[in-house]
């Protein structure tokens, strides 16, 4: 048996992605989780991560006051950890360079929308004002430019006619849950690559 992709997770808020990916991990799923960064030092998240065991940092508002140095220090938790890969699950910050490059196309993000679709934070809610039929999920590596990364993974949702906001949340949300594991088992099984067009290929 190979050995499990080594990743550290980033989260900001309830944690349901890294719950969803150590259920998987019991299940089977080839992925260590060495490590959980949280952004806010109040997000759920951070007790998911304790209650699996799961070593946690701890930063606030002032620590990325300076957001490179934050960067830094995260890629320095991270490596003393031995992070393979960074996968960012409702991470509400936006990567700087020092962890771009100290991870090179190793920063896995997860979108929910069709990229290149209602990119930034209110993507749920955009996609539902704008009453589009067809929304979904995607997961990108992380680039310099937001929510613009080569795109590994899509999925979409349909908007049932009458939804609420709440509705269509939730069910993109369970795509989430079962796409992002998807994508880590590609990776941890050296089936994704990237091309020299900046592409993403999976086998």
């Amino acid at each position: 048996m190979a050995e499990p992709l080594r990743i550290g997770v980033l989260l900001s808020g309830s944690g349901t992605n890294l719950q969803a990916i150590i259920d998987e991990v019991a299940a089977g799923l080839p992925v260590s989780i060495v490590h959980v960064v949280s952004s806010r030092p109040d997000a759920y998240g951070i007790e998911r991560a304790r209650a699996a065991g799961i070593p946690v940092t701890v930063l606030n508002r002032e620590a990325y006051a300076d957001p490179a140095a934050a960067d830094a220090r995260i890629v320095e938790a991270l490596r003393a950890a031995g992070a393979e890969y960074v996968v960012m699950a409702g991470y509400m910050r936006k990567v700087t360079p020092v962890m771009l490059e100290a991870f090179s196309d190793r920063v896995v993000n997860l979108h929910p929308a069709l990229l290149p679709s209602f990119k930034g934070a209110h993507a749920i809610t955009d996609a539902y004002e704008a009453g589009v039929k067809v929304t979904g999920v995607t997961v990108h590596l992380a680039n310099e430019d937001y929510d613009k990364g080569p795109i590994i993974a899509q999925e979409p949702v349909r908007v049932e006619e009458g939804w609420s906001v709440d509705q269509l949340e939730a069910a993109i949300h369970a795509v989430e849950h079962r796409l992002y594991p998807e994508v880590l088992r590609a990776l941890a099984e050296g089936r994704v690559s990237v091309g020299a067009d900046r592409k993403v290929r999976v086998s």
